[in-house]
């Protein structure tokens, strides 16, 4: 029998473990809030018994990424790290400090399997899903390393989250947990590429975190070449759904843009932008794509950025241009991780 992940457990999942095993059943407590406080052995849990210890490293483990690189920023001091599962496998993770705090960009899948065309973390496709843990742990190893909270998280670095929708939701219940690390669903933003059954799943959950939707295009046509889940689902499908979810959960819905130079950014297509969100409570997020060595994009020029940022606001459509972070490390998701796994393919 193999162990269990205590870490990718909710308090009322843990309650169960312990009483299969033969414990009570308000230890869960105790070991919930030990193990969210950042410990890293059983042996650390000084309010437990010694037989409970025991058996617990018997039966369970604490899940741990370790660091296998970091890299910080010399422009804004954004810190991006490479982590090492415990299976050997190498995801990403990313701090960016702001006035409000720091945020922590985290993983949900080491790779992805959705190819968008413009994104450096699918270029080697998925490998497998993270468990809650796995995220869990990446945070507690950031504020460890970093020496301050983590108030903000970005489920936004390698990985489709809805496409792991089951751990992602514990993950969601576990890190909002008062006695875990009791940060509001208000500080967590989800994004995704557009799973519409999912995002229909999670409007029913009602759980008030931000949603942002990788839109990239305005139109079925230029969708289809830039992300393969437009052949799955049309764009008239995914606003339908994002309506829904606005009716379920009164929450902004956060629309990513990546504008990627005579592909999506001209007038036309901010015209038939403003068009399509109209009437919708959203936010549309430009993003001066990031030039991937794999792909063939090249970002947009600042003036037509402008132009494109204008046509928006005249149609009454509330849009950012998204400020570069970490440019100089590479700090675009996937990327770091990809020259990682070449250089290792030539040693």
């Amino acid at each position: 029998m193999s162990k269990v992940d205590l870490m990718s457990l909710t308090k009322e999942e843990l309650i169960i473990f312990l009483e299969e095993i033969g414990e009570k059943k308000f230890r869960a407590l105790q070991i919930f809030q030990w193990i969210h406080k950042g410990v890293k052995s059983f042996e650390e849990m000084s309010n437990l018994s010694k037989n409970l210890r025991q058996k617990l490293s018997e039966k369970a483990y604490i899940n741990q990424v370790g660091i296998e690189g970091k890299f910080v920023s010399k422009i804004d001091g954004t810190t991006k790290y490479l982590f090492l599962l415990e299976d050997g496998h190498i995801i990403e993770g990313v701090v960016m400090s702001y006035k409000h705090g720091n945020t922590a960009c985290i993983s949900s899948q080491v790779g992805c399997a959705m190819g968008c065309s413009f994104c450096a973390s699918s270029v080697k496709g998925l490998e497998r899903n993270l468990k809650a843990g796995e995220m869990i742990a990446q945070i507690h190893t950031m504020e460890e390393d970093f020496g301050e909270r983590i108030s903000n998280i970005v489920i936004m670095g390698s990985g489709e989250p809805l496409h792991n929708y089951k751990e992602v939701i514990n993950f969601l219940r576990i890190v909002n947990d008062e006695d875990g690390l009791n940060i509001g669903n208000r500080h967590i933003t989800l994004s995704t590429c557009g799973l519409v059954p999912e995002i229909k799943d999670l409007a029913d959950l009602r759980i008030p975190i931000n949603l942002a939707i990788s839109l990239h295009a305005p139109n079925d046509e230029i969708r289809r070449k830039m992300m393969p889940i437009a052949n799955k689902y049309k764009i008239d499908e995914l606003i339908q759904v994002c309506r829904y979810y606005l009716q379920q959960t009164n929450r902004r819905i956060t629309f990513e843009y990546a504008l990627i130079r005579d592909v999506n950014d001209g007038e036309d297509e901010a015209y038939q932008l403003s068009r399509l969100l109209k009437g919708l409570l959203c936010h549309v997020n430009l993003i001066p794509v990031n030039e991937v060595d794999e792909r063939s994009f090249k970002k947009s020029q600042h003036n037509q950025i402008k132009i494109f940022e204008g046509i928006l606001k005249k149609h009454g459509i509330e849009v950012t241009i998204r400020r570069e972070m970490g440019a100089d490390i590479n700090a675009a998701c996937g990327q770091l991780r990809n020259r990682h796994l070449q250089e290792k393919d030539r040693k």
